[in-house]
């Protein structure tokens, strides 16, 4: 039997610092799966894609000379701020953690970024104003670049029309050429570190950016990057040649163009197999891309295509930038200018303060009207701009999110939230995730995945409990609300599956390690789903060690935890990049994800007793739910879901039991006491009845401009409703159907601990409790 993974146990109350040497914690290909594009449709508004929070109580007045005005978004190494110079030119200044700034390894990391970014310039990134690497807490100050970041604008609109894809392609060709002239290579080009301005798209975040075969400043095996957009030889922790750069190119191009990137989405581990292994997922791509987009993400760096071949291959090089562009995302760029300009600086009283009113969206501007003389002279005055979006360790509040298009942790500013917010019962900040992770509630433990790491905290006061260092992935980990269940992981890609049981207080390994026969191999993606009644169900691959394929033989499997004994197993051909929802009603097993294609949300129910499946249903994307990991609304009669209306489908059989407010856009629901609660896009929330689907109340309207989070599920009180709102969670008093305070957080994923009277909530840099009533 191979030796127990190792688990780091920490004395009660304690809890551990910052890990200097984490592996690089990446945005894993995420896709935000959101109906289609269209000008009318409700999730399209431009309000969505709000970008300036309110700086908090303890954010400086001012670093060097210039004066602070808003925040871009925080993370895990630092902070971004919208900024002014005493002669009025507006900038994006970027500060580091003071907790960085005492490494030196960082801050010639740091350096190295201010001269990537000089080297690139006005015309292909954000031109740098000034820069203090030496400062006690070094800064770097570009422009404001007036444009959406590039997975923002296909968020906005929907994947990119072919000239506007060709277009891109080109200029952001041009700049890697630019930098490879100067023997830099940038490391972690994707749609976030583009954006798209209307005079052609600028790169930015060269965080980890480098000279071509210095590798100084990278862990030996370490893979620096972003997985989802690396290059198979930066997968493997090699040199990241000018070649590997036009492979992330391709990928880029490949999201742009389809909404989805080459090699999908999931854990970190399971996306660099793909990129080392798999041949890219090129579908919806148009036709006449295809042969260059390919030889662009060849395993083989030296059959790649240069940046020359590129530029002369995707452009002819006429008309202007903006002549390319869609409509919705001209006017989007205008709306920025517009908002830079319109801001009021903000500060909120203290932490408990409340968080970010939204912009009017603007009205449609034409490619003629925005370059002309008026929309020039716009776009001038707001200075020029500049963007370190993607620097951030967190810059999606959705989490997709996450919590929606908002950009770190946010705020609603005190004078638009009532007073009685009550304060966090505590918060554990010291986190390591890209995303906001479910946690879980387990013998009166709060569980939760890390990047790297499986942790357990007391719900009563937040010390971490224990940690299992081998889980690295949430797939890994499930509960049966008195124990958790871990799978090993497969580090060498021909493991076999096994399962482990952790004591929910101590984490303590039981005797007995389950070994599943017959599935062995290329475990990559397996997903323990849940767990019940001395049974756990899983989505695994069978084959053997030598077994390499990860495209085929993936089973549904129900195991006896007691004895290790198969129960049932039955093939699926769905892909495991997408995971799981599971629910366990009653003999049912519910079962729910996002088709492989991402063209539908798929839900089917299984006997839970022979694995038999009863029914399935396809719901067509534009008409699906928001997908949240961890959340599916069951009860004992329906399946209810959100999207373009709430519906319930029956469990019985998956017909439409009833259907509500089609035409809206409604985020995932939950369901308690025989009533269906989500939140309304434009709206917040409504409480239908969970038999008949007729609408009981809603949320009175406050006259306060709060935007409801179609990606975060109402938590259902005795007192309360509490319907995450952009930044924060709002408070909706049963009794008087109106908001009664809002607790400022950026976490999107909640569980309830009614016995402590608390509810606990993860986001991408935090996990923090407050009180349940």
């Amino acid at each position: 039997m191979p030796p127990a993974p190792a688990r780091r146990r920490l004395r009660p109350g304690r809890r551990p610092g910052l890990r200097r040497h984490r592996p690089h914690r990446a945005r894993t290909g995420r896709t935000r799966l959101r109906p289609p594009a269209s000008p009318h449709h409700p999730s399209r508004r431009l309000t969505d894609l709000t970008m300036l929070s309110p700086l908090t109580h303890d954010d400086p007045a001012s670093v060097a000379s210039y004066r602070l005005l808003a925040r871009l978004g925080s993370g895990g190494m630092g902070t971004v701020y919208l900024a002014r110079t005493p002669g009025g030119r507006t900038v994006a200044l970027k500060t580091v953690h003071p907790r960085l700034a005492t490494d030196p390894a960082f801050r010639a990391r740091f350096r190295l970024e201010t001269d990537a970014a000089r080297i690139i310039g006005a015309r292909h990134g954000a031109a740098v104003v000034d820069a203090d690497p030496q400062a006690e807490t070094p800064w770097l100050a570009t422009e404001y670049v007036l444009g959406p970041p590039l997975d923002d604008a296909v968020e906005l609109g929907g994947p990119l029309p072919e000239p506007t894809v060709r277009a891109l392609g080109a200029a952001l060709a041009g700049a890697l050429a630019q930098l490879h002239s100067s023997d830099v290579v940038h490391r972690d080009l994707k749609p976030s570190n583009v954006l798209v301005t209307a005079y052609g798209p600028k790169i930015i975040d060269f965080g980890i950016a480098r000279a071509a075969g210095d590798d100084h400043l990278t862990r030996t095996g370490a893979a620096a990057g972003t997985p989802a957009y690396m290059s198979p030889e930066q997968a493997s922790g090699q040199e990241h040649p000018p070649a590997g750069d036009v492979f992330a190119l391709a990928g880029v191009l490949v999201f742009a163009a389809t909404g989805h990137g080459p090699f999908g989405t999931g854990s970190a581990a399971d996306l660099l197999y793909r990129v080392r292994y798999a041949d890219p997922d090129l579908s919806g791509v148009p036709e006449a891309l295809l042969p260059l987009l390919t030889a662009c993400l060849s395993k083989d760096p030296s059959a790649r295509p240069t940046t020359g071949t590129l530029i002369d291959r995707l452009h002819d090089g006429h008309g202007e930038f903006a002549d390319h562009l869609p409509p919705l995302l001209l006017t989007d760029i205008a709306r920025r200018a517009t908002d830079v300009w319109l801001h009021a600086p903000h500060r909120l009283p203290a932490p408990e303060g409340s968080a970010v009113a939204e912009t009017a969206p603007s009205g449609p501007v034409s490619r003629r009207r925005l370059l002309s003389a008026g929309g020039a002279a716009l776009l001038g005055a707001a200075g020029a701009g500049g963007g370190l979006w993607a620097w951030l360790a967190s810059r999606d509040g959705e989490d997709p999110g996450a919590a929606g298009p908002a950009a770190g942790p946010t705020a609603i500013p005190a004078s638009t939230a009532p007073d009685g917010a009550p304060a966090a019962l505590w918060r554990e900040s010291a986190l390591d995730r890209e995303e906001s992770v479910m946690p879980m509630l387990a013998g009166g433990v709060v569980g939760f995945a890390e990047t790297v790491s499986f942790r357990a905290l007391d719900p009563q006061s937040g010390s971490v409990l224990w940690e299992e260092s081998m889980v690295m992935d949430p797939k890994q980990v499930t509960t049966d609300g008195t124990r958790f269940y871990a799978s090993s992981y497969p580090l060498t890609g021909t493991s076999a599956l096994e399962i482990r049981t952790l004591a929910a207080r101590t984490g303590e390994q039981s005797a007995r390690t389950i070994t599943v026969k017959g599935f062995e191999g290329s475990l990559f993606g397996t997903e323990l789903l849940t767990a019940a009644g001395g049974v756990l169900y899983a989505s695994s691959r069978r084959g053997s060690r030598e077994d390499t394929d990860n495209d085929t033989g993936w089973h549904l499997i129900a195991v006896d935890l007691a004895t290790g004994r198969e129960i049932w197993r039955h093939p699926h051909t769905d892909t495991n990049a997408r995971p799981w929802l599971s629910r366990i009603v009653g003999d049912r097993l519910v079962l729910g994800k996002n088709s492989g294609d991402l063209k539908s949300f798929d839900v089917q129910v299984r006997d839970r007793r022979t694995g038999r499946r009863l029914w399935r249903r396809s719901i067509p994307l534009e008409e699906s739910p928001s997908f949240i990991p961890g959340q599916l609304a069951v009860d004992d009669r329906h399946v209810y879901l959100g999207g373009d209306r709430l519906r319930a489908l029956r469990l019985t059989d998956g017909g439409v039991a009833w259907e509500y407010g089609r035409g809206s856009l409604f985020g995932v629901p939950t369901v308690a006491d025989g009533r269906v609660h989500a939140n309304e896009a434009g709206r917040g929330l409504v409480v239908v009845g969970a038999d008949r689907g007729t609408k009981e109340w809603s949320e009175a309207v406050s006259g306060r401009s709060l935007t409801p989070n179609l990606y975060a599920v109402p938590v259902i009180g005795r007192k309360y409703v509490y319907a995450p709102v952009r930044g924060g969670l709002n408070a909706i008093d049963r009794a008087t159907r109106r908001s009664a305070w809002v607790f400022p957080t950026e976490a999107t994923r909640y569980v309830t601990d009614a016995q402590r009277k608390r509810i606990v909530g993860a986001g991408p840099s935090s996990i923090v409790a407050l009180p349940y009533a």
